[in-house]
């Protein structure tokens, strides 16, 4: 290894990507081997590189090979691999409590996170919240707590959607491979409606909710659901941004018929658009939000918070988890609400769109085959069609991806067909190192033409 500051950390002049060896190098491919032994093969890596270090918008590999990271782990890292603040608070705790169960002896830290959650989560209503470990757990809880709350048994989801890899949830997703193939049977009574992708429908938002509620209407009925759940912005579908006045249209179609309203913000919540959560770009106001990814700085936690007398419906003992809610998880979540709210960082995510963006925006103008821009802060996408026929080119997006990897720059595909490039950085990421991953993109466009 050529950085050698501490076993855990990268070295403070660490600021770009740094190849030292092939991509995979050595260390990795004798790793990768070891892992064919033990690891199961459903568990894929996108690339087989195996880290060591990690720190801001930088990762640094077994064999000293540094990368520049635009994914975050699927928007997890979301203020920078390794954050102080976060670091800092996460061992503190573990040398206070680890454990207890909050379900038996609870504790402040919890606590806390429920209370920022209720302060940060838009509406300014009573809220409640339950903590889980994982996006899917929030989201089979949040059906749970609403199907509960209404009596009711049905689940509205919309095309193109991701909600995880559970069995309620697998249900719940558009695409079947590689999430849901040969693991059925899955969970019934769940309905899914057309959404709204301009790209694809071009209609306005009011058309576009029109589709949805009346094929809701004719095939489930408003009576017979609990809840419809809504990514505001699509992430695994492809970062698919809603046209204007779909998703507040939804929303009052839902109040309207006593259906709760759930917003799925696992990936577009805690700061990553230039709000605390995707859904204030639209106006909504959500009876259930559901938080994980990005809430606690690389620690497992995920959350429900919503309506209090929603939340409430409940019997004591009828939410819960042995892991859910844990105390160092907790701590980190409270310091990354804190430095969201002390460093301004909801401004950074603006800044990164604001390098980001036009750097997309003039590949698209020299390459036709980018459809489209879109996205909000730093959660931003391009979408990949042949500009003859339409078709998507999911080979090009696996092309660019591998091209990027070779120089140090690792992305992130999307899409239901897989045509789609998600741009993911962390909020730490700088201007110089956002410049240097659009000249890789624009190369690796240029080496597959």
């Amino acid at each position: 290894m050529t950085d050698t500051a501490t076993p855990t950390t990268l070295a403070a002049d660490a600021v770009g990507r740094r190849l030292v060896t092939a991509v995979p190098g050595p260390r990795s491919v004798e790793l990768q081997q070891r892992r064919a032994a033990v690891v199961s093969a459903g568990v894929s890596s996108a690339l087989p590189v195996y880290i060591a270090k990690a720190h801001g918008a930088l990762l640094e590999d077994v064999d000293g090979n540094r990368f520049l990271d635009l994914g975050a782990g699927i928007g997890v890292t979301t203020i920078g691999h390794t954050d102080d603040d976060v670091v800092a608070a996460a061992r503190a705790q573990l040398g206070d409590v680890t454990h207890t169960l909050f379900t038996i002896t609870p504790y402040e830290e919890y606590v806390r996170v429920a209370e920022l959650l209720a302060a940060h989560t838009p509406g300014d209503f009573a809220k409640k919240t339950v903590l889980v470990n994982s996006g899917a757990e929030a989201v089979e809880n949040g059906v749970k707590i609403a199907r509960k709350a209404t009596g009711r048994r049905g689940i509205a989801v919309l095309d193109h959607a991701y909600h995880g890899r559970t069995n309620l949830t697998m249900a719940m997703n558009f695409k079947a491979m590689p999430y849901g193939a040969g693991f059925g049977p899955f969970a019934g009574d769940v309905y899914r409606a057309p959404n709204s992708y301009p790209l694809l429908d071009g209609l306005s938002g009011e058309a576009a909710a029109a589709r949805t509620i009346g094929y809701l209407e004719k095939t489930v009925g408003a009576a017979d659901l609990a809840c419809l759940v809504v990514e505001p912005i699509q992430g695994e579908g492809g970062f698919v941004v809603p046209a204007e006045g779909y998703l507040p249209a939804l929303q009052e179609w839902c109040t309207a018929n006593g259906v709760v309203f759930i917003a799925d913000e696992i990936q577009s919540g805690m700061a990553r658009t230039g709000r605390w959560f995707a859904s204030e770009h639209f106006g909504l106001v959500p009876d259930l939000v559901l938080s994980a990814k990005g809430i606690a700085g690389g620690l497992p936690l995920a959350g429900v918070t919503g309506r209090a007398e929603i939340m409430d419906a409940a019997q004591p003992g009828g939410l819960g988890g042995t892991f859910g809610g844990n105390p160092v998880a907790c701590a980190a979540a409270i310091a990354v609400f804190e430095r969201i709210e002390r460093d301004g960082l909801l401004g950074e995510a603006d800044r990164i769109q604001s390098v980001l963006e036009p750097g997309l925006r003039a590949l698209a103008a020299r390459d036709p085959r980018v459809a489209e821009v879109r996205g909000r802060g730093a959660m931003l996408a391009i979408e990949l069609r042949d500009p003859a026929t339409g078709e998507p080119l999911p080979a090009l997006v696996s092309a660019v991806v591998a091209h990027a990897a070779q120089q140090g720059v690792l992305l992130l595909s999307a899409g239901t067909s897989g045509n789609v490039l998600r741009f993911l950085p962390s909020l730490a990421i700088t201007d110089a190192q956002l410049v240097d991953a659009l000249g890789v993109l624009g190369e690796a466009f240029t080496a597959n033409a």
